[in-house]
């Protein structure tokens, strides 16, 4: 089997797709509210939870993608984010994961215009197995 290589966040969400990882997130759905203003046409939404484990290369990926990433430390138990990211926690946060139906933690959003354009639920190992290049 050839090696592994690291795929940026963007290549992993659209490689995936919402199917491949029992995503139950409606795409094209509109977030639920939230306390944070969108700047930009298109960001990342990382929804997750104190029990998700180690999230290092997960985060790394996000923070690769060069997107604006904002953070929701659902169910109530307060986990840390990467250095600069300022997570939402509390009642409301985990209202906001369950009005998305997200299916596990950490579930990774592609959103655009305030819409789901893509999603990703589950174990996250940093790497893709894709084909490797010359």
């Amino acid at each position: 089997m050839g090696a592994m290589r690291h795929a940026p966040l963007l290549t992993l969400l659209l490689t995936l797709g919402a199917g491949q990882a029992d995503a139950r997130v409606r795409l094209g759905e509109t977030l639920p509210p939230h306390p944070w203003i969108s700047a930009a046409d298109r960001e990342v939404v990382v929804v997750y939870s104190h029990d998700c484990g180690d999230l290092g290369d997960l985060w790394q990926a996000v923070l690769e993608s060069g997107l604006p990433v904002r953070a929701v430390n659902a169910e109530d138990t307060p986990a840390p984010a990467p250095a600069g990211i300022n997570p939402w926690r509390g009642a409301e946060a985990t209202t906001f994961a369950r009005k998305l139906k997200v299916g596990a933690y950490p579930t990774v959003l592609l959103v655009q215009g305030g819409r789901v354009l893509n999603a990703w639920e589950g174990t996250f190992q940093g790497e893709w197995g894709g084909a490797d290049t010359p």
